[in-house]
Parts: structure tokens; C-alpha cells; sequence
């Protein structure tokens, strides 16, 4: 009879057993959560953990989009104008523009740019005609004038014919499914060969002399 009164005691005291360890696990976890481990939202903005202090507050996107587009003065606009200006040109003579695209278009500007060409003469021999042709100016004077005239316009078209011709060997040789129209790049090299070597764009990457 002890016996069995024993036993129910030792059951009547099982689940205080239990509520008193789910107790003691819920006291231990809170204990354990410090200042550190509090979660970021309850935290102030800008809080450090090492520091305990507050970081300084970086310029925000706006004030930078602000300070970015404040108004220039007019020397400052006026500066940059020159300067993208200058920029654009420096590019232009460097790079060329959309009609300057594509492989046979360099292989035409190498051919021209790898000789001396008549046409490079034709504006300067023009002005000497003009003023030579003048009614103030002896016969004579006219009259070389004139011959000089007639050698520049000859020099030129049979310099652009070898042009041409050239071009249209190079491109049938390295580029025999071309698209591109042969009387349109056969003016482009002859416009080229008619400008002085310094005002050519884009600038020449060969040297006179040579092989292409």
C-alpha cells in the first residue's frame, strides 16, 4: 500500500517536473539574447555594434543629382562647347564618319595614302592658274597658265584611273563577295587623293611606300 501512494506522488510530481524545465529553458534563452543581438529593426539608424555610436550619414543620391546638374556660367558653357567640339573633331579625324565603315573602305584610303598622288597638287596648281589667266598678266604668262592647267586636269584623271584600278584588284582578290558599289568607293579614293595628306580623315596608317 506505501508502495503504490509512492508511486503516485512520484507521477503527481512529473509534470511540475516538466513545466519547471520549460521554464528554466525559456529563462535561459532570454538571458542569453544581449544588446548586441537585438534585432536591426529596433536598432537606430546608422548604429555601429563595435562603436556604439552612431556613423556619419553619406551624401544622399538627390544632393549628388543636384550638385550634378547645377547650372553652368556662361564662360563654363562656353568652355565646354569648345571642348566637346574639339573632341568631336579629334574623333572625326581619327575615326572618320559612317561612310568611312567597312574593310574596303580602309583597303581604298591605304591604296591612296600609300602614294603620291597628282590631285594632292591640284588646288594649289588652280590658284597659280587663276592668277596667271589674269587679262593684267603677259600672253605668255597666260599661256603657261593655261598649259599648266591642262597638265594638272591630265595628271589627275590618269591618277585616278590607276587608282581605280588598283582598288578594284585589291577588292576582288580579299573581298570577292562585296556588297559594295565599285563607282561609289572609285569616287571616294579619288575625293581622298584630291585632299592634302595633312587634311585627309581619317588620318592615314600608312606611311608613302607601302606594300597593301
Amino acid at each position: 500500500m506505501c508502495t503504490g501512494r509512492r508511486r503516485l506522488a512520484t507521477l503527481h510530481h512529473v509534470p511540475s517536473l516538466f513545466r519547471r524545465k520549460s521554464t528554466d529553458l525559456v529563462d535561459e534563452a532570454v538571458t542569453e539574447v544581449t544588446a548586441d543581438e537585438t534585432p536591426d529593426s529596433t536598432r537606430p539608424r546608422g548604429y555601429t555594434p563595435a562603436k556604439g555610436r552612431e556613423t556619419p550619414k553619406r551624401p544622399t543620391a538627390n544632393r549628388r543629382v543636384a550638385a550634378a546638374t547645377k547650372p553652368l556660367s556662361k564662360e563654363e558653357a562656353k568652355e565646354r562647347r569648345r571642348r566637346l567640339r574639339a573632341e568631336a573633331a579629334e574623333e572625326f579625324r581619327r575615326e572618320g564618319g559612317p561612310r568611312d565603315r567597312g574593310p574596303e573602305r580602309v583597303l581604298a584610303r591605304n591604296v591612296v595614302d600609300s602614294r603620291r598622288t597628282v590631285g594632292t597638287w591640284f588646288f594649289g596648281g588652280a590658284l597659280v592658274v587663276l592668277i596667271g589667266s589674269s587679262a593684267a598678266m603677259p600672253p605668255t604668262v597666260r599661256l603657261v597658265s593655261n598649259l599648266l592647267w591642262a597638265a594638272l586636269a591630265i595628271g589627275v584623271v590618269i591618277d585616278s584611273i590607276l587608282i581605280s584600278r588598283k582598288i578594284k584588284k585589291l577588292v576582288r582578290e580579299r573581298y570577292p563577295n562585296t556588297g559594295q558599289r565599285m563607282g561609289s568607293l572609285y569616287l571616294y579614293a579619288i575625293m581622298r587623293s584630291i585632299t592634302f595628306r595633312k587634311m585627309r580623315a581619317p588620318a592615314p596608317r600608312v606611311n608613302l611606300g607601302d606594300p597593301i
